[in-house]
């Protein structure tokens, strides 16, 4: 396989996106590899460069915009860059594995609509943004101002769920892994394991 597929998970943050990626990941017959975005923020908590995000100065990351070295970036907030590396990608299908994005919903949308006969792009929506709210403070990783701006963020982001493949409505997690699973099973045509 010298082009793999490309699976795209976009939602507002706090919704639950990460979790059903990091639950697929471990499914080896699905046989995927995460891209890791490039980012110009510091890191948050246990982060780590190169296994969470490429954390790159902004002057960085700035210069790889002007080289053309990815695939889609966005400055999400002033100065916040995010991005796909064309190299990730390309690192990724070396392997002969599909790539996973854990990304938000206009890197996304711009994942699909480059490789649109490729890519299978799913928004995960939270229950309500009042559930999101309470979702974001318990991670107890960003300041109520913070949170605040995703929580606005989130509205505008919501409105752009009909633009992919599918939704994925994370009421309850074990429903939501078990819909991602088989939405993501199904489209690279795994052989799913022995029961």
């Amino acid at each position: 396989m010298s082009e793999g597929k490309l699976i795209v998970f976009s939602a507002p943050s706090g919704s639950g996106k990460t979790t059903i990626v990091r639950h697929l990941l471990k499914q080896q017959e699905l046989k995927l590899d995460f891209s890791i975005s490039a980012t110009s923020r510091e890191p948050r908590g246990n982060e780590v460069n190169g296994q969470d995000y490429y954390f790159l100065s902004l002057k960085d990351f700035k210069q790889k915009i002007k080289n053309d070295e990815f695939l889609e970036w966005e400055e999400v907030y002033r100065d916040n860059f995010y991005g796909t590396l064309k190299s990730e990608v390309e690192r990724i299908w070396k392997k002969g594995k599909h790539v996973i994005f854990d990304i938000d919903v206009v890197g996304g949308l711009d994942i699909k609509n480059i490789y649109p006969e490729s890519t299978l792009a799913v928004f995960v929506k939270p229950p309500s943004i009042e559930e999101l709210k309470i979702r974001l403070k318990k991670r107890k990783t960003e300041s109520d101002d913070k949170i605040s701006m995703r929580v606005a963020k989130a509205s505008i982001e919501l409105a752009t769920a009909p633009q992919f493949d599918f939704i994925i409505e994370n009421n309850h997690l074990g429903t939501a892994l078990k819909e991602a699973y088989n939405l993501v099973a199904n489209y690279v045509d795994a052989e799913k394991p022995q029961e």
